[in-house]
């Protein structure tokens, strides 16, 4: 019997995730739940994760060994790729620096985080936003070259508050541990870039949306978890999603 092929409605996404598994665990509830408002029934999503010890990652990040750790996530992609994926999500922002190495080594489609972000803001007609992440992801043009290339504004916080918010992640998001003192912290660094003019707050790191609503903020927030997920769904889906 020949072998199911592969059409729009079940595509095989790949997922490379673990960084950190609370945050991944967000994203297979957040694309299984779209597939079913979408298809209804019994329907949920055809995926493949390759969830990664984070530990190791966290480590060769502080020492700056991007190469390393490209070459980690490439071997990733890879794996996804001999298992059947039809296209590749990082499941994180950060690990957004050696995206293009991964999309190059299995030529696949790979959806990704910042593009799709900026489309969803860009939807709103916001021009200037702030980002709140890693300190990588904030200071550094792998992220924020693709959101000013879609025409906008990107602000970031002053040096004392990105160290803080980088602690956050690390040593209590990525932990699990949810502090009423860190969300209450969040809620400040907000409302001090929306006093600066921002007109949305980008959460550019899949843990933030564990700990900060919209309840939290005075503009509109943007979950990149959420819009990656949903973005996920149209590539299974086969919609047109930005790649």
């Amino acid at each position: 019997m020949p072998a199911q092929q592969h059409t729009s409605k079940n595509k095989t996404l790949g997922i490379i995730g673990g960084m950190s598994w609370e945050s991944t665990q967000s994203y297979y509830r957040l694309i299984n739940q779209g597939i079913k408002e979408k298809l209804g029934g019994l329907h949920s999503a055809e995926l493949l994760i390759h969830s990664i010890d984070l530990a190791p990652i966290a480590t060769l990040q502080a020492q700056g060994a991007w190469d390393e750790l490209g070459n980690i996530m490439v071997s990733s992609g890879q794996r996804l790729q001999a298992g059947g994926a039809d296209g590749i999500l990082i499941a994180t922002n950060t690990m957004h620096k050696v995206a293009d190495a991964v999309q190059t080594a299995t030529d696949l489609p790979l959806i990704h985080i910042a593009e799709v972000t900026a489309q969803a803001i860009n939807k709103q007609g916001l021009k200037k936003v702030a980002l709140l992440g890693t300190q990588f992801t904030m200071t550094e043009d792998f992220y924020k070259q693709r959101l000013i290339d879609t025409g906008l504004q990107v602000l970031i916080p002053d040096t004392e508050s990105r160290q803080e918010v980088h602690r956050i992640i690390y040593e209590e998001l990525c932990q699990g541990q949810l502090l009423d003192s860190s969300r209450q912290y969040y809620r400040q660094v907000i409302q001090d870039l929306a006093a600066q003019g921002s007109e949305g707050i980008i959460l550019g790191c899949t843990e933030i949306g564990l700990l900060i609503s919209q309840a939290d903020s005075p503009v509109p927030v943007f979950d990149t978890t959420a819009i990656h997920a949903a973005a996920a769904v149209d590539f299974l889906l086969g919609n047109a999603v930005l790649l």
